[in-house]
């Protein structure tokens, strides 16, 4: 078995985290792997400095030939027994590595993305192509939403994310480490309210903010901290943090790469977004025993299962939102339990469960 695994995001967000769990948990399995990515991207980095076969690309267009002329050569010369797609892009051109330059190898889609396929020809082409073994769905969510537009719907499967559960389990976790208090200078008797998300549209930082303005406006003691890098959004939620006069109680992070331990210091996770696969974030906050409130969309209702693992309310109602933070904030009791409720199913979520299931599509489609 020899994996081509393809992405062409320039960034790490879930989905090269996602992939490079399964890249390190395959090689314990002996799978070969190879990595095509874009040339200075975050991914080849990780890659070059782990030991990981990469071959990288230059900046190019979505439709580029050459690129699909690449990946075909990749395959022969390598010996390539299935090429996994690990996003859009990558779905296009390993496609059109089929229809143009005779690539042979199965193609394992992975699809992570909550949003309908389109309805243009080339969504309707590249997702039903006879090269396409499998389509991997983060969640079953995803699989309803995508089954009316793929013809042969035994190609769906679902394959929940997962996470590193013994990095969250070293010795520092086990006390509040106070590095956030530390660092922001928040006062100890200031409940620590989070989002651990990229800023990007899909998150509602808006919401997350409006929620922050209403609760501390009603005088609830608290410091709410956005923790992420720029998608595309940050300068905006600046703007709006300096137009609603909450720069002192809002914050803005940036990346950071330290969440095991400091997530176990954050009182609440509260997780605004409008669309989303599955979010592994809230697996993390889960893993450290961290109480959520979340919108209820997308996959997230597969993981947040209402008044037992965490608390939902609908995508973009501040008002709900600020009533149930206020609420489970004030109920020591309710945070507890659904606390280790949640602690308890982050235990099926583990990477090596992803891997497996994936291995398993792997050997299937093999035979």
């Amino acid at each position: 078995m020899n994996i081509l695994h393809l992405s062409t995001a320039q960034s790490w967000r879930g989905g090269e985290q996602q992939l490079a769990y399964l890249i390190e948990e395959l090689e314990l399995q002996g799978i070969h792997q190879t990595v095509f990515c874009p040339r200075m991207s975050v991914l080849e980095s990780h890659c070059r400095k782990n030991g990981v076969d990469v071959i990288s690309f230059g900046k190019t267009f979505n439709l580029d030939p050459l690129i699909s002329k690449k990946i075909a050569s990749i395959v022969k010369s390598k010996g390539i027994t299935h090429l996994h797609a690990h996003d859009s892009p990558s779905h296009t051109f390993s496609v059109m590595a089929a229809a143009l330059f005779g690539n042979n190898a199965p193609i394992i889609v992975h699809r992570r993305v909550d949003f309908p396929i389109g309805k243009n020809l080339l969504s309707k082409w590249k997702y039903n192509h006879p090269s396409i073994v499998k389509i991997i769905c983060v969640s079953d969510f995803i699989r309803k939403m995508v089954l009316s537009e793929i013809h042969q719907t035994r190609r769906l499967a679902v394959v929940h994310s997962g996470i590193d559960l013994p990095r969250f389990k070293n010795p520092s976790n086990t006390l509040k480490t106070n590095r956030l208090r530390s660092e922001f200078k928040i006062p100890n008797n200031h409940f620590l309210v989070a989002n651990i998300a990229a800023i990007a549209p899909h998150k509602d930082y808006e919401t997350f903010l409006g929620t922050a303005e209403k609760l501390l406006k009603s005088g609830l003691p608290a410091h709410f901290l956005a923790i992420g890098g720029d998608g595309g959004e940050e300068e905006k939620i600046r703007y709006l943090i300096q137009k609603k006069s909450l720069q002192d109680r809002v914050l803005l992070t940036g990346f950071r790469n330290d969440i095991p331990e400091i997530l176990p210091e954050i009182d609440l996770l509260l997780f605004t977004s409008k669309t989303e696969g599955l979010g592994t974030t809230l697996l993390d906050a889960f893993a450290c025993k961290v109480p959520v409130v979340a919108s209820r969309t997308g996959g997230i209702t597969e993981l947040v299962e209402h008044g037992k693992t965490g608390l939902l309310c609908k995508v973009g109602d501040v008002d709900g939102f600020a009533q149930t933070v206020n609420s489970i904030l004030a109920d020591n009791p309710l945070r507890q339990r659904l606390a280790e409720n949640s602690f308890q199913k982050v235990q099926n979520f583990g990477k090596q469960q992803m891997a497996s299931a994936i291995l398993k599509i792997y050997q299937e489609t093999l035979a």
